[in-house]
């Protein structure tokens, strides 16, 4: 009885999954094969999941613009150094607060807390950037979001995880805490630093309000602005020494999905250490 009720709970299980990924899969599919299809297809909205009257059309004239390949490669370069910086600023963060002898911990904790909730807002964060002249730089788009104190909080719980009994070893044998940090917690910690990069890169890759505030000049425009733009101008688009007329869905959906891919294809490589525990072993009894 006990066998049959753990399988229909994992029938269950499965089935609500099936759905959830059916729902989240079925949007995705809609887009791409919206951007494969004919023009004539698109207008009499007979696309679906599957593309009518295959062609490349509407990717052929995004490739043509360089400003949108140039938009990409920034994108990259701007979301690497972002998540390379903002890992260095939540383990510096996170990893004192694990200490107890740390003076004032509790009230720097507080203190990063409260940001959680309470905030400027919109106009004194962009009096404060103009300020400090970061208006039209790079440095406008990674600084305000360097350090999200929910991700540090969640990588200082990892912390507190690891035994103590590793700290006390490497204590005994003349190890610093930075030593500690960087021999022993860091490689102990590659699951909660493959989130917590993938986390930092999907917000980085995924907004643009910030862009859309503080970057005017065209040069300084990551991918998701640059698809803002795209979406919302007019029925034509113009890429370098081409202008296309085009149904303004096709050219949507090809500029999402040349958006989306290159974010898409980070999970295979983080996804192993996402399901396997690397503390197994590392203490022996």
């Amino acid at each position: 009885m006990l066998l049959k009720k753990k399988r229909m709970s994992d029938y269950i299980i499965a089935f609500v999954i099936l759905i959830s990924v059916f729902l989240c899969l079925v949007p995705f599919l809609y887009i791409l094969s919206q951007s494969f299809s004919s023009n004539r297809a698109i207008v009499s909205q007979s696309v679906t999941i599957y593309p009518i009257d295959f062609n490349i059309e509407a990717y052929k004239v995004v490739f043509a613009d360089t400003s949108m390949l140039y938009s990409l490669f920034y994108s990259v370069i701007l979301t690497v150094g972002f998540v390379l910086l903002a890992l260095i600023t939540t383990i510096l963060a996170a990893y004192p607060l694990t200490k107890k002898r740390l003076r004032g911990r509790e009230f720097f904790l507080l203190m990063m807390l409260f940001t959680m909730y309470f905030s400027g807002g919109l106009i004194p964060d962009y009096l404060n950037i103009k300020n400090l002249e970061l208006l039209n730089t790079p440095w406008a788009l990674v600084l305000p979001g360097l350090m999200s104190v929910y991700y540090m909080i969640i990588m200082k719980t990892f912390f507190q995880s690891l035994p103590d009994s590793l700290e006390e070893a490497a204590h005994l044998d003349g190890c610093n805490d930075l030593q500690i940090l960087l021999k022993i917690v860091l490689p102990l910690s590659k699951p909660a630093l493959a989130t917590m990069s993938l986390l930092y890169a999907v917000f980085r890759w995924n907004y643009f309000q910030d862009a859309l505030f503080y970057i005017s000049d065209e040069k300084y425009y990551p991918i998701q602005l640059k698809l803002y733009n795209v979406i919302n101008i007019s029925q034509s688009f113009a890429g370098e020494n081409v202008v296309v007329n085009l149904p303004s869905e096709a050219l949507k959906a090809a500029a999402i999905m040349f958006g989306t891919i290159p974010i898409l294809l980070v999970y295979p490589w983080l996804q192993k250490y996402f399901v396997s525990g690397i503390m197994i072993g590392a203490v022996k009894g």
